[in-house]
């Protein structure tokens, strides 16, 4: 889940709402998966590295889990995947067992961390808003907590 996380960028509404066949064909773990997100109705893609991979084939396995099934199922019979709550208190305690303070990371993080890795590497927040799904560069910059200023002045040398 961790290395699903933060490879796919997805709000934690949309990762734990991914079924099996969201990221695999047959028993092969997609390099490149797209999900409709909840929030805009909007598609978005990701790729999914191969550590990531591995562990998610792992992960299907063995839970044995069928292409139909939610990738991150429930114990709690009423509900048929992880709520977002339970991943938000599981997400606190991967924070707390890294030893970092829990207030100041959740869930979100795990959606900003490789976005903004990605920007600090590429300076591309055309690259980033289509990666988020962002509609609005304005909504990329603020996201990132990057100068407006700036984003302006890189974006007019980024070409598209």
């Amino acid at each position: 889940m961790f290395n699903l996380a933060i490879d796919s960028k997805l709000r934690g509404c949309d990762l734990v709402n991914l079924r099996v066949r969201d990221v695999s064909h047959g028993n092969q773990i997609l390099p490149r998966a797209m999900v409709v997100q909840r929030k805009t109705q909007r598609p978005v893609q990701f790729e999914l590295t191969e550590p990531t991979c591995t562990t998610v084939a792992a992960w299907i396995v063995k839970a044995g889990l069928k292409p139909e099934q939610y990738l991150f199922p429930s114990r709690v019979a009423k509900s048929p995947h992880v709520s977002t709550r339970q991943y938000a208190r599981i997400v606190h305690q991967w924070i707390a067992a890294a030893g970092l303070d829990t207030s100041a990371y959740g869930t979100h993080t795990m959606r900003r961390t490789k976005a903004t890795l990605i920007y600090k590497r590429t300076k591309n927040l055309r690259a980033v808003q289509l990666l988020l799904g962002h509609t609005k560069l304005e909504s990329t910059v603020r996201y990132l907590g990057i100068e407006v200023d700036d984003a302006l002045e890189i974006s007019e040398q980024t070409e598209i």
